[in-house]
């Protein structure tokens, strides 16, 4: 089974779009595919899970079938959306002074995609 894990670092919802169309495409071609949410993408969070967000359908879906392995603790309090990230009840952490590892998800042989 191919592993990927998306790595979004751009705030940029244009962007982010990519993120959520190529995670759930992957997912429904039989890849184990995870999304890390980093930096400036964690703004996203509160504005996707809004309805009437065109970003929402996708978000809602990714949610839906658990693909947000985790979002960056660090960047979300610096980007000062912790409390809507929890509130979403996605997965908040970073073993790497509070942000996501990059090498933990290679040592366990995903192939690592940045956006």
């Amino acid at each position: 089974m191919k592993k990927v894990v998306l790595f979004a670092f751009n705030g940029d919802k244009m962007c982010f779009i990519h993120v959520l169309l190529n995670a759930l495409e992957m997912r429904d071609r039989g890849y184990e595919v995870k999304i890390v949410v980093e930096g400036s993408a964690t703004k996203l969070v509160p504005e996707m899970a809004k309805e009437g967000d065109f970003l929402y359908p996708l978000y809602k879906e990714a949610k839906e079938k658990r693909l947000f392995a985790v979002v960056c603790r660090a960047c979300s309090a610096k980007m000062k959306v912790l409390e809507a990230v929890e509130r979403e009840g996605l997965p908040l952490g970073g073993t790497m002074k509070g942000h996501p590892s990059m090498s933990e998800y290679l040592d366990r042989g995903y192939q690592l995609i940045t956006f």
